[in-house]
C-alpha cells in the first residue's frame, strides 16, 4: 500500500516538517555531486555498527586511527539526512510529508525538532545494538520517520489514510483506518526484524529493520512528553 494523503488537516503550517524534507533532498543532491568521493562521505557520516565496538577506526582513505568520540556521535545525527537512492529518498519523504505535519501541529514546532532527532538517534542506537558486527553503513530518515508514524498513530487513532493499492494491473485508490495501515507497517517491520536476527554477516547489508522498530518505540514513549496538553483538533476531511 502506498499512502497518498490522510484526512486530518493541519491547523498550522508545518514549517519544520517542510524544512526537514528540504534538507533531506539537498543532502541527497549533494551526495549525487560527490561522484567517486561518495563512498568516503558515506563511511564518514553514516552509522557503521562495528565502529561502536572497536577502538580502531578505518578512515575513508583506508588508513587506521583510534576511534574518537565524534566518530560515534556525529553519524547518529548526520546519517538520518542521507539516503541510498531516489526510491529510498522519495519513499521516506512521502511518509514524512503525509504524517509529519500533523505530529508537528500537535507537539509544536520547536518540540517537533527535538522529537524527530531523538527518534532518529534512538533508531540508530537500536540498529547498532542488534547488529554489532556489521560494517555496512546505515543511513536514511526512516528511523526518525518511524517515530513520527508511532506518534501519529497515538495522537490520531481515528484518522484514515488514502492509499494506492497495487493489484497486478489494477491500482485502486481506497481509504483505510490509520490504525490498520500503520499497525500493519509496524508488524511487518517487527516480523522481518525477528527473521533478520543473526542472519546478516559483517559484510552483508539490507533494510535496517531494528532501526525502524527502535524509532517507532521511541516515538510512542516520547510523544507523551512532547504533545501539547491543550489542543483542539481540526475537523477530519473526506478524501473524495
Amino acid at each position: 500500500m502506498i499512502p497518498l494523503r490522510d484526512n486530518v488537516p493541519s491547523r498550522t503550517y508545518p514549517v519544520v516538517n517542510v524544512t526537514l524534507i528540504v534538507v533531506n533532498v539537498l543532502v541527497f543532491l549533494y551526495q549525487l555531486m560527490l561522484g567517486p568521493e561518495l563512498s568516503g562521505f558515506v563511511k564518514e557520516f553514516a552509522v557503521i555498527p562495528a565502529r561502536y565496538f572497536h577502538t580502531v577506526y578505518v578512515t575513508p582513505s583506508g588508513g587506521l586511527r583510534p576511534v574518537e568520540t565524534q566518530d560515534l556521535i556525529i553519524p547518529l545525527f548526520t546519517s538520518m539526512f542521507m539516503h541510498g537512492g531516489w526510491l529510498h529518498l522519495i519513499g521516506n519523504m512521502l511518509y514524512l510529508w503525509i504524517f509529519g505535519d500533523n505530529v508537528e501541529d500537535r507537539v509544536g514546532h520547536g518540540r517537533y525538532v527535538v522529537f524527530y532527532l531523538l527518534c532518529g538517534v534512538t533508531a540508530s542506537v537500536a540498529h547498532v545494538w542488534f547488529n554489532p558486527d556489521s560494517r555496512v553503513p546505515s543511513l536514511g530518515a526512516s528511523g526518525a520517520i518511524a517515530g513520527v508514524l508511532s506518534a501519529y498513530l497515538l495522537l490520531y487513532p481515528r484518522a484514515r489514510v488514502v492509499v494506492l493499492l497495487p493489484l497486478f494491473l489494477l491500482w485502486p485508490v481506497i481509504e483505510v483506518p490509520a490504525l490498520f495501515f500503520l499497525g500493519f507497517w509496524f508488524l511487518q517491520n517487527f516480523f522481518y526484524g525477528l527473521l533478520d536476527l543473526g542472519v546478516q554477516s559483517a559484510q552483508t547489508g539490507g533494510t535496517a529493520w531494528w532501526a525502524h522498530i527502535g524509532g517507532f518505540v521511541a516515538g510512542a514513549f516520547l510523544v507523551r512528553l512532547f504533545a501539547q496538553r491543550r489542543y483542539r483538533p481540526a475537523v477530519p476531511t473526506a478524501w473524495w
